[in-house]
């Protein structure tokens, strides 16, 4: 009975320290100059084991992806924790997503590799599952307030994503990055406050 669960549970740390492995590489050497059998090496796992859990490399880079998006959207949530006020609570999860758009890992791989090894409409994709459904019930409790037309959440919803995801874009492609953050930061600031002033 307990063989199962042992298998299971080196199986999903294999699978983990494959995707460890693979993240830092990713980030220090991009997704074009890491090689399966670099990975391979670094994590002292076999090519069976590998493909056992990611049929390819691209599915390798996924894997990093969406736990780098779940990891974001972890960030961004804490740091919006306590706060009851929706738009400050918004203004909060955006601003750390500007701020995360400079660490050096996230930019290389959600920034920069991303939106080219998946594709466009893949990326986009795992954005909207990770942040759209938070943004759309904050800008429902925005409505509740009286302060947005319910039937405006939805697009709403898709602006706003949009929005902070082309300055993220921005500060992750800037020579000052610090400079793109502080700018950012501003530009978010007076959307939101035009919007829900």
């Amino acid at each position: 009975m307990d063989r199962p669960n042992k298998n299971v549970a080196r199986g999903e740390a294999t699978r983990g320290q494959l995707i460890a492995v693979a993240t830092r590489m990713f980030a220090e050497r991009g997704y074009e100059d890491t090689s399966i059998e670099a990975v391979l090496r670094e994590a002292g796992v076999s090519r069976g084991s590998l493909y056992h859990h990611f049929p390819s490399k691209e599915a390798l880079f996924e894997a990093v992806a969406e736990d780098m998006e779940t990891s974001v959207g972890v960030q961004t949530l804490a740091a919006a924790d306590g706060i009851t006020e929706p738009l400050a609570a918004l203004r909060a999860g955006f601003l750390a997503w500007i701020r995360l758009a400079g660490d050096p890992v996230v930019r290389r791989i959600l920034l920069i590799d991303a939106p080219s090894v998946l594709g466009w409409e893949r990326w986009r994709a795992m954005e909207e599952d990770h942040a759209l459904g938070l943004i759309r019930l904050v800008l429902q409790a925005i409505a509740e307030q009286g302060k947005l037309r319910p039937e405006l959440v939805g697009t709403l919803a898709n602006v706003l994503l949009a929005s902070v995801n082309e300055v993220a874009l921005l500060v992750a492609r800037s020579d000052d990055r610090e400079a793109a953050m502080n700018a950012g930061a501003d530009a978010i600031d007076e959307l939101l406050q035009r919007l829900f002033a």
